[in-house]
């Protein structure tokens, strides 16, 4: 069991360390998880991960319920999931998941911040090739016996697990599955009461570039950029 490969994070901290930013992502998760499945996280896992990231993100009590007020309602706003994919600067692959309810808004903000960045959008599939979506949960390693739970959880669509830190350094556990095993993995998770830090699909490149220092910074900070947009739910990239 090794170190779980991550691609860098470094000037995205900037953006995700300012609560607000969080807030607004997590409150869309939450919007379109009811939207889909309803207000009762007992009966949908997606509401129930939404749920987990916002108790990691510290969002307080009476946010987490006006938003899921908020999406139960007949006036809710109804957000669009949209992927663009596109280059940053020396080839690295980029891919840009969107939350909007304005979807001509969005391309054009998505556009010009590539633009302005040396960066390019490209087409749907232009780059999509180069990753996987996976399942990814983060769990708390305290008083888990890493080897026994492994074993454990093959049989519930586990692909990969390692160790990987949290944005302050804290350990965690990392576990990946495919994408379609997600319910299945969640479900083995929570009857075991582990603690999760947080549970999501995310886009893992299966071919990381690795660039020196000075041509990775110009690549983060598109990419900086691009999760400044209110729009912008993540960025995903094959910078390693």
């Amino acid at each position: 069991m090794g170190r779980i490969f991550e691609t860098r994070k470094a000037t995205m901290f900037a953006r995700w360390n300012k609560m607000a930013k969080v807030f607004t992502r997590v409150s869309k998760d939450i919007a379109i998880a009811v939207k889909a499945g309803g207000p009762n996280p007992d009966s949908n896992p997606a509401l129930r991960r939404a749920l987990q990231n916002a108790r990691a993100a510290n969002m307080p009590k009476d946010k987490v319920e006006g938003a899921i007020k908020r999406a139960s309602g007949q006036d809710a706003a109804s957000y669009d999931v949209v992927l663009y994919e596109g280059y940053a600067p020396h080839g690295v692959a980029v891919i840009v998941e969107t939350a909007t309810d304005n979807v001509v808004r969005t391309v054009a903000n998505v556009r010009m911040r590539f633009k302005r960045n040396e960066g390019s959008m490209g087409n749907t599939g232009s780059v999509a090739f180069q990753f996987k979506r996976m399942g990814v949960f983060r769990l708390s390693p305290e008083g888990v016996d890493q080897e026994a739970l492994e074993l454990d959880l093959i049989d519930h669509g586990l692909e990969e697990m390692g160790e990987g830190t949290g944005e302050k350094g804290e350990k965690q556990i990392v576990i990946r599955c495919a994408f379609n095993d997600f319910g299945k993995l969640q479900s083995a998770i929570e009857a075991r009461g582990l603690t999760v830090v947080s549970a999501d699909s995310e886009y893992i490149p299966t071919t990381p570039v690795e660039l020196p220092e000075d041509k990775a910074t110009e690549v983060l900070k598109l990419v900086d950029d691009l999760e400044q947009d209110e729009d912008v739910q993540r960025v995903f990239h094959n910078l390693g």
